[in-house]
């Protein structure tokens, strides 16, 4: 078995939304910290990892003193989650100074080994990269999973003739990794719960926990 990769100094970006790889990301970049590191990785065609807030916000905010004038120019405390989602850029705007509109799509899930947050906000970590998910085929238990999420992405494409939406070809509606990742995205479900089944190693089980929650709510 070939070494894993290991990405050093990666720029990463906190959010409070789980990238799952296949998974598409929308992102408006108005933060200093962000601007030129967006920048950089677009010219370069380098990945950046987006990881899930554990604490604090995705903007920065100065965290108010118990003080008279409630300020101190320190900001609020911010940690994340230890696995994350490469994500590379396929489109960049820039529709006005200070602003950039970006896709983004989700590739390789890594583990953070260390992560150090630069003068100016920004931080950064040394990652190792975890194995693709198994291609693994959708048992017959588990097909209605696959049949509702194609009868979703036919009412995507009708509501969309022009193709932009928010689940991207190919359709690996036969793979259980790639049905249960889309429906991640789709569902109403708390963050920490997307987090821990993305994290999770097992493609089948992913999925047979995303059919419960579809079976629960009926859409399945």
């Amino acid at each position: 078995m070939p070494d894993a990769l290991k990405l050093m100094s990666l720029p990463l970006f906190p959010l409070g939304t789980v990238l799952f790889p296949g998974g598409v990301l929308p992102l408006q970049i108005f933060e200093v910290r962000y601007l030129d590191m967006v920048g950089k990785a677009h010219k370069a065609g380098a990945p950046f990892g987006v990881v899930l807030l554990s604490q604090g916000q995705e903007v920065r905010r100065p965290e108010p003193s118990e003080g008279p004038s409630g300020a101190t120019g320190a900001f609020a405390p911010e940690a994340f989650h230890a696995v994350g989602t490469l994500a590379t850029i396929n489109t960049l705007s820039k529709p006005q100074a200070g602003l950039m509109v970006i896709q983004c799509l989700g590739t390789q899930r890594f583990t953070l080994t260390r992560k150090e947050q630069l003068r100016h906000g920004l931080w950064v970590g040394d990652v190792t990269c975890l194995a693709p998910d198994t291609a693994v085929a959708i048992p017959a238990d588990l097909l209605p999973a696959a049949h509702a999420l194609g009868q979703v992405i036919q009412n995507l494409q009708r509501q969309n003739p022009a193709g932009n939406l928010p689940i991207q070809a190919p359709y690996q509606l036969g793979d259980c990794s790639w049905v249960a990742n889309r429906w991640c995205e789709l569902l109403p479900i708390p963050p920490d719960l997307k987090q821990k089944l993305m994290a999770l190693d097992n493609p089948l089980v992913r999925l047979e926990l995303v059919f419960d929650i579809l079976q629960k709510t009926g859409i399945a």
